[in-house]
């Protein structure tokens, strides 16, 4: 179930870093824009990729598990069927919140995530919802 829009709203208000599993080093492709534009609205910005070492002027992580700083949201651009996997190195650095770009839904993460009390939004845009939300 997706959280309120109140509930979306206080997680954009409060989060400062956002770790971005699937961030891509093309500027044309979505997992790249979206990010920069969080970046510009001043998030930090955690890039995952393993075949990057910088992406948007950051240092790129290779693996979730490989970012020792507090990471306030997990956003996920990888397929569905690689949402558990993501959950379980999100449970591992205490992500507080775990959001799933548009097309991406897997129910057995859902419940993983909400066993260990990790907020939950899937198939929605990280950035399109800040627009709407706090524009």
């Amino acid at each position: 179930m997706t959280p309120s829009y109140e509930a979306m709203r206080e997680m954009l208000c409060t989060a400062k870093t956002i770790a971005v599993v699937g961030c891509s080093r093309d500027p044309e492709k979505p997992a790249n824009r979206i990010p920069a534009y969080l970046q510009e609205q001043g998030y930090t910005i955690l890039p995952i990729n393993p075949s990057a070492d910088r992406i948007l002027g950051q240092k790129a992580y290779k693996a979730l598990r490989d970012v020792k700083q507090p990471v306030d949201i997990v956003n996920v651009f990888r397929p569905s069927e690689e949402a558990v996997a993501i959950i379980k190195e999100a449970i591992k650095i205490k992500a507080k919140v775990i959001w799933l770009q548009e097309g991406i839904e897997n129910k057995t993460a859902e419940e993983l995530a909400r066993q260990h009390g990790i907020l939950y939004v899937a198939n929605r845009c990280i950035m399109l919802e800040h627009k709407r939300l706090l524009s």
